[in-house]
């Protein structure tokens, strides 16, 4: 299938005089082949999805697009229609996060965009790309910080107790409630909406409790509550999560939906050699991302993310943009870039 020669897309342009807190507007667009950066590999993209950092991109707040014009949008899933290096064909079927895509170089949300072969991997057997966006770097980052977790535990993969999932409505934590429960662990979800108790229960979990029942734990060391835990948050959330694990327990830090700050003492890391793991999934290595994704397609199949998954098209995002800001989405946002979508759920 030929690119045509003109295809829909979001392109984010640098504005001329910056509004207080923007530095950028984006609108919708036609592009052509010419204007897709460089690359050796280009997807007819099908799907993307929103995660936080689309939303902030999305309206126009500095500092996560670094060059303009830019095409927004940092997942993308869909099918080669041109290949060239790691073995990717015509009609293959591939997933792209990661990499700086919709940050450093064009990204999902156009209905075409060329990669870097190395940046794509194939999506798993019995998978397709409404799938992959379910899942998205939100997902796939869930992932890598169980695996970080589960690599973390002495004898095996067990978590021996509960373990905390904070910021459990968002797209993260959400798929981390659900990942750790397929695996058997007894979960605990932290949130800012209870009304979302019985959501955050069909996902898996065991127990839920309000966000500032963690952020308020301010001692250095409180009881110990929590084998392990997946931090979203930040801020004084991931001071009383440090605060509160047992012996030798471990959290996964992989987000600041609160704060980038980290205020805290090294009293649980010296007196109960707690760690602190930190969780790229921008950069992260080949066999991990391999792994990551069998594991997802394993533990995640389509109905198990059906619950937490909201599916809409490329004129929806100006508005669903400003909900994700504003703490108004729960779960994984999945774009239909392929064709026009009216918005539900």
């Amino acid at each position: 299938m030929p690119i045509p020669p003109q295809f829909r897309a979001l392109q984010a342009t640098r504005l001329a005089s910056a509004h207080p807190g923007q530095g950028h507007a984006v609108e919708p667009t036609v592009l052509t082949p010419a204007d897709l950066p460089p690359g050796d590999v280009v997807v007819r993209v099908t799907h993307s999805s929103l995660n936080y950092k689309d939303g902030l991109a999305l309206q126009g707040r500095p500092g996560i697009l670094k060059a303009f014009p830019i095409v927004p949008g940092i997942d993308l899933a869909g099918e080669v229609v041109e290949g060239g290096g790691e073995g990717f064909g015509p009609g293959d079927r591939v997933v792209v996060t990661g990499w700086g895509i919709g940050e450093n170089t064009s990204g999902g949300y156009a209905e075409y965009a060329r990669v870097q072969s190395g940046w794509a991997e194939p999506l798993p057997p019995g998978t397709d790309a409404a799938w992959a966006m379910a899942v998205g770097t939100a997902g796939f980052t869930a992932m890598l910080a169980v695996l970080a977790l589960e690599r973390h535990t002495l004898y095996g993969s067990v978590l021996d107790g509960p373990v905390l999932v904070t910021g459990a409505t968002g797209g993260v934590g959400s798929v981390a409630v659900a990942l750790l429960a397929a695996a058997g662990y007894e979960v605990h979800a932290s949130t800012g909406k209870l009304q979302e108790e019985a959501y955050l229960r069909e996902l898996g979990a065991s127990a839920v409790l309000h966000r500032d029942e963690v952020s308020s734990l301010n001692r250095p060391l409180e009881s110990e509550r929590w084998a392990a835990a997946i931090d979203t948050v930040g801020g004084s959330t991931l001071s009383g999560v440090m605060s509160a694990l047992r012996r030798q327990g471990a959290v996964a830090v992989c987000g600041l939906a609160g704060s980038a700050e980290l205020t805290a003492t090294v009293f649980p890391l010296i007196l109960r050699g707690v760690s602190l793991l930190g969780i790229d999934s921008v950069a992260c290595p080949r066999p991990l991302r391999r792994e990551a994704w069998a594991r997802l397609a394993r533990d995640l199949p389509a109905e198990r993310l059906a619950p937490m998954t909201q599916t809409y098209g490329l004129d929806d995002l100006p508005q669903l943009s400003r909900r994700i800001l504003d703490g108004e989405l729960r779960g994984r946002s999945v774009i239909e870039v392929a064709q026009p979508h009216s918005s539900r759920g």
